[in-house]
């Protein structure tokens, strides 16, 4: 693939962004096409060196805020017809009701996913504090109290704890970076969406 070529595909790819974005990024990336090539690549090497188009568009997307994309939508959206906006009016009851309840839905699953999330780090303190807990209170019954099957047994249980709490950390992390990893794919498809119907 060409320069040129190279470049109409990447600003098909991004035509959903504002255009200042679009002209901005197809110039970074014109220049760094002419960069390579005075280091002595060919046009072809240079343009196969700095990624696949669709890989590039994607990063770019994933970068640009939501907001500015939906306000793109907007502006370069076209004008309703006469019969159309009748019947977004007429239909507002209907539409506007579905929309509102599909919006709950999604952020009552966001809402549940982030309290699974509390709930989990909340056990994970809890297991910390029982393991000290009993340590510290084991080791004080037994020393100073003269128990000391009582003192043991509570310091094998904040061992027990301490060895659940750690096994638990690396389950709360990996649950932590799935809710985001899910939260951010989320917001990604939507950007696409967004910026393919505006393409």
């Amino acid at each position: 693939m060409n320069k040129k070529e190279f470049l109409e595909r990447l600003r098909e790819a991004l035509r959903g962004l504002p255009q200042s974005d679009v002209d901005e990024r197809v110039s970074f990336y014109s220049e760094m096409i002419d960069d390579r090539i005075e280091e002595g690549f060919t046009e072809e090497e240079a343009v196969s060196g700095i990624g696949d188009v669709n890989d590039i568009s994607a990063q770019i997307i994933s970068e640009t805020p939501l907001g500015k994309i939906v306000k793109e939508k907007a502006r370069s959206g076209r004008s309703l017809r006469a019969w159309e906006i009748v019947l977004l009016v007429l239909g507002s009851p209907i539409w506007l009701s579905l929309l509102i309840a599909a919006a709950a839905v999604v952020l009552s699953a966001y809402i549940v996913l982030c309290s699974l999330i509390i709930a989990l780090w909340a056990v994970e303190v809890a297991f910390v504090a029982c393991a000290l807990g009993g340590i510290v209170l084991g080791v004080c019954i037994a020393v100073f109290n003269k128990h000391g099957f009582a003192g043991v047994a509570l310091v094998g249980m904040g061992i027990i704890c301490a060895g659940l709490s750690i096994f638990m950390f690396f389950g709360c992390m990996a649950a932590t970076k799935g809710i985001f990893w899910i939260i951010k794919k989320t917001v990604l498809g939507v950007k696409n969406l967004v910026v393919r119907k505006v393409g």
